[in-house]
């Protein structure tokens, strides 16, 4: 039985030379060595008289290692089938196209596994045989096992970081014999840990390895060799600061030896499906756990550097940094994908900028709250109570047309106004209270039901004199709120959104600036008839705004939730001021 398609591929024969042919054809720098799995510096002619570097390994690690070719790192690279090493007779074209356009010598690099040894050894045996000036370095960078066996420690991504100080190294013009001296001692103080969420899987092939949901590995290979350790997956701090205290382990043989002070080059390296938020976090936990430890963080990068297909990991490679190996890590290169990195140090710097003071327009609690105060206080308080006992109708209400937290979002405001009255004189000027309301619900809110609350309350404050209280000057405030809603939201009435129970209620209400003195409680309730009708009405609306739009208009048979909070509050409203009459 044919397995089902999950990658977004042709064929699992062709991918590799279709992304290696993706990668060519979109950097200019770049060109095929035809025949060959081989990607060139396009400027061959620019290594004349200089070591070139070459690397590679099996595909399916991108951007390792085609995407560090350029000038400053790699002069070319080899890839193989995925997850499997290249051939001798690739890896001997490449060296032989590096010594034929005048390279001085070429300097292979290459990661700890046998394949890789056994096929690079071969064709530099082969070069030097026709009297290539070549040299082979291995990189075993993985700080995984406490007892290595006689394979020795994997390579990692530590590679990434030698390629580039190799590469600032050639580029200056050094000789073969000094970088692989600079090189061999570098790697002295680099280590790397991998750990995964998930396992990945060769185009064709099943799971490398089967990991509970839940659970974590850590110390695994780039291929999904088995790690050191399985347990059940914690919080990125807990799950950082572990695999700093794995790889500094001074019982661990592979341990990475640092003491208090070292400079560090920091490596947050995604294994290929973790998102660019877990990302930041791990990488924010990283420096945080290394300062704590009294090391001190030069460089950060954090990206894509050598994946595993789409394992939902990170690795975390650490290098020792003296003020030269910064200088020749600052150093600039084409590489397509070696990052846009600053030369400040992390450490030290001063991260955070100092936010503008902001008038809040906020009534003075040394005041004393004054009638109008009280009443609000009773209005704002049935407005919550009803939004609390509202929350899983509005909640049920959203699961059928957007993410189902539309009562959570709307008890958050509701808690946030209650602690506020807690601790607030309420002030009786409209204007500063609804000041007040818009910046509490723009900070507690959240969501876009938050921004929308705050836009409404933002506007009807700025409507509102300090002087103005009246019924009329209420319903213009609620005008000018309903209008900026339209305006930033992009939703009109019809659109099956809140507008479809504010907008008709907000119609009724401006009929105060003509009603006779002691309508106003008529006035409120006609407006709270028509918001009910308009959220009754976006039953059979079809969305046109919000998340409902993507739902297909015969999944939605229920009344929009925001319509359905609008009558809520407004009913609240006159129940309050009703017993206050």
């Amino acid at each position: 039985m044919k397995r089902p398609q999950k990658k977004l591929i042709n064929s699992a024969e062709d991918c590799v030379d279709e992304a290696l042919c993706g990668l060519v054809r979109a950097s200019g720098g770049l060109s095929l060595l035809q025949g060959h799995r081989v990607v060139l510096r396009s400027d061959l002619d620019n290594v004349r008289g200089k070591v070139a570097l070459l690397a590679g390994g099996g595909s399916g690690h991108e951007p390792a290692h085609g995407g560090y070719v350029g000038a400053g790192m790699l002069s070319a690279a080899v890839a193989g089938g995925v997850f499997a090493s290249p051939p001798p007779a690739g890896i001997l074209a490449a060296i032989l196209c590096l010594h034929n356009a005048g390279a001085s010598g070429v300097l292979v690099i290459v990661t700890n596994y046998t394949g890789d040894r056994l096929n690079f050894g071969l064709a530099t045996e082969q070069a030097c045989n026709r009297g290539v000036a070549v040299n082979m370095i291995i990189i075993a960078d993985d700080c995984a096992f406490e007892r290595p066996t006689k394979a020795g420690r994997r390579g990692l991504c530590g590679t990434v970081l030698i390629h580039k100080l190799a590469g600032a190294l050639a580029d200056e013009g050094c000789s073969l014999d000094h970088i692989v001296a600079m090189v061999t001692e570098v790697l002295k103080g680099t280590g790397t840990l991998g750990v995964s969420l998930s396992p990945c899987s060769v185009p064709g092939c099943r799971p490398s390895f089967e990991l509970p949901p839940g659970d974590m590995e850590l110390g695994l290979g780039i291929h999904g060799e088995p790690g050191v350790k399985r347990s059940k997956v914690d919080s990125a701090d807990q799950v950082v600061s572990a695999m700093i205290d794995h790889m500094t382990n001074a019982e661990n043989q592979s341990h990475l030896h640092l003491t208090k002070g070292d400079q560090l080059i920091v490596c947050v390296n995604n294994l290929g499906a973790l998102s660019g938020l877990e990302m930041a976090v791990a990488t924010r936990a990283a420096i945080i756990s290394l300062e704590n430890r009294g090391m001190v963080v030069a460089r950060v990068m954090s990206g894509s550097f050598m994946t595993s297909l789409e394992m939902a990991g990170m690795s975390l490679t650490l290098m020792t940094a003296s003020s030269e190996i910064l200088r020749l890590f600052d150093a600039k290169t084409s590489a397509p994908a070696w990052p846009n990195l600053s030369s400040v140090h992390v450490s030290g710097r001063n991260h955070l900028t100092d936010a503008p003071s902001v008038p809040t327009g906020v009534h003075s609690d040394t005041q004393p709250e004054g009638p109008n105060g009280a009443v609000m206080r009773a209005v704002l308080g049935r407005v919550c109570s009803t939004l609390l006992e509202k929350q899983e109708e509005l909640n049920a209400l959203d699961r059928a047309s957007g993410d189902g937290d539309c009562g959570n979002t709307h008890t958050q405001a509701a808690r946030a106004i209650r602690v506020w009255l807690q601790s607030h004189i309420v002030p009786g000027c409209p204007k500063q209270l609804l000041s007040a309301l818009a910046k509490l619900v723009q900070e507690k809110m959240g969501g876009s039901s938050g921004a929308l609350y705050s836009l409404f309350l933002t506007a009807a404050a700025g409507h509102m004199t300090e002087r103005q209280s009246s019924a009329a000057a209420w319903a213009g405030a609620m005008h000018a709120g309903m209008l900026a809603m339209r305006r930033y939201g992009g939703a009109d009435p019809g659109d099956r959104t809140m507008l479809d129970a504010l907008c008709p209620a907000v119609d009724e209400l401006m009929k105060l600036n003509t009603a006779p003195p002691g309508a106003e409680m008529t006035v409120l309730q006609a407006a709270i008839q028509r918001a009910a009708a308009g959220a009754e009405s976006t039953r059979s609306l079809v969305a046109k705004a919000g998340r409902a739009s993507y739902i297909a208009s015969e999944r939605l048979t229920l009344p929009d939730p925001g319509a359905k909070a609008i009558v809520a509050i407004l009913s609240a409203v006159f129940e309050a001021l009703n017993e206050q009459r």
